[in-house]
């Protein structure tokens, strides 16, 4: 019987350690919280719980080597150590996080293990890049090119879940989904290079209607430049990666990134209420009338939305914070954690958009797209842990098999990869809806 050690207990690994145990492999669950590994576990005789922690270098390189496969779901910033132990044990592994450039120079050595270390491997990245390559080779094989490309995705609350003013609750990394408000974005679109500085990420979103979710704003994600040699499309003049929110979420971020809330830059708050915060931020003498000074800092109306969701929050409160030296962001997203977490019985939701301008020889041109909506609960699994765990959990299951023979460094663009995967999620009712023909009205505009 094979063995799967999986590093990490967060939000999204229950259904890979479900998958793989139901599929009658060996899984060791090794995490900090023991307690979080044994509930998802169960009973299941071939689970086993492990306490351990990325300090035990000695421990990993143990249990490396007594698996025939890691999962590793911890931290990105952990997954050198652990593909580190896999070439030097010669076993395979698997990850969700986007390939960084440390990953990325270990190829050489993991093709000379003769292991492959899989990578983005998730919702986004990987169910994104698989139902794009699947729609960009099909176009391709017919000749055609791919003249514009959007790919847009959000892991959001349900409509009825969006009750907060900023129209978002947690259902994954809280202190990841605060953060990824710092990145700059970058992206191709009509044959211009367009770059935006982090000060500047929430600003002018772009702005369409999903079916059965209603309006969603989309900022760009990152830096999309990349994608136009991995999707394999040099023809292209646009190629844009976005993020799906709620409205209301993008001006109330823009203005708190304005006021520093989400810098980690350090300050000496001891003594400070939250109100002393945002007067220390935006350089006030006293905190009184704070929502005013708000305003006028930021240069916006009193009664601006940005500020209804600021003072929801508590940031205008008198509250003794009972901080001393710290960052903005530990405690903007210690309150926003505490305040917005998604309800145990509502639901999560996770949009998933490919927008493709295709042309053919023949003069034709056409609009596809390819359009995902999941829905979970806390109660079950939620739709940002489906969508993360499952596609891992199956390529895991293909490695094992000797389904997937590669080696090396790899995300999931070869059609032997993506291809069973995509069709194996559809068979547990995730998947991509694709619509071929459209007029170009329905582009983005």
């Amino acid at each position: 019987m094979k063995k799967v050690l999986i590093l990490g207990a967060g939000m999204v690994v229950k259904p890979i350690v479900t998958y793989l145990l139901e599929k009658g492999f060996e899984v060791t669950v090794a995490t900090r919280t023991k307690s979080k590994a044994e509930a998802m576990i169960g009973s299941h005789v071939n689970g086993t719980a492990v306490a351990w922690t990325v300090e035990d270098e000695n421990g990993l390189s143990d249990m490396v080597a007594s698996h025939d496969l890691t999962v590793s779901l911890l931290p990105w910033t952990y997954h050198i150590t652990v593909a580190k132990q896999c070439i030097a044990h010669k076993k395979n592994m698997v990850t969700t996080s986007y390939v960084k450039p440390e990953m990325k120079a270990l190829d050489a050595q993991a093709k000379e293990a003769g292991i492959i270390i899989l990578n983005e491997l998730g919702l986004d990245p990987g169910i994104d890049h698989m139902s794009a390559m699947r729609i960009i080779d099909h176009v391709h094989g017919l000749g055609g090119k791919i003249e514009e490309f959007y790919s847009i995705c959000g892991a959001l609350p349900a409509p009825e879940a969006a009750t907060n003013p900023f129209r978002y609750k947690f259902s994954w990394s809280p202190k990841g989904v605060v953060m990824a408000g710092n990145n700059d974005g970058k992206y191709l679109r009509h044959g211009n290079l367009v770059e935006i500085p982090t000060e500047n990420l929430f600003k002018n979103p772009f702005k369409v209607s999903f079916p059965e979710v209603g309006p969603l704003e989309i900022y760009p994600n990152r830096d999309s430049m990349p994608y136009i040699e991995l999707y394999g499309v040099p023809e292209t003049k646009t190629m844009m990666r976005g993020t799906f929110r709620h409205p209301g979420w993008c001006e109330s971020i823009d203005a708190m990134k304005a006021l520093k809330l989400i810098t980690s830059d350090e300050y000496d708050f001891s003594g400070k209420t939250y109100a002393d915060m945002l007067a220390m931020l935006i350089g006030a003498e006293t905190s009184n009338d704070i929502r005013s000074k708000v305003a006028d800092f930021l240069g916006l109306p009193e009664n601006a939305y940005a500020l209804d969701a600021i003072k929801w929050l508590g940031l205008f409160d008198e509250t003794p914070m009972n901080r001393d030296k710290t960052t903005p962001f530990e405690i903007t997203s210690d309150m926003m954690i505490a305040k917005m977490e998604l309800g145990q019985h509502e639901r999560d939701m996770v949009v998933m958009q490919h927008i493709f301008l295709a042309s053919y020889p023949d003069g034709k041109q056409e609009v596809i797209k390819s359009s995902m909506l999941d829905f979970g609960t806390l109660a079950t699994d939620t739709a940002v842990a489906r969508t993360v765990a499952l596609p891992a959990a199956i390529g895991v299951e293909m490695i094992l098999k000797n389904e997937i023979t590669e080696t090396g460094v790899h995300i999931p663009v070869l059609p032997g990869i993506y291809n069973p995967i995509l069709d194996r999620l559809e068979d547990m009712d995730i998947r991509m809806v694709e619509q071929y023909g459209l007029p170009l009205s329905e582009n983005i505009k």
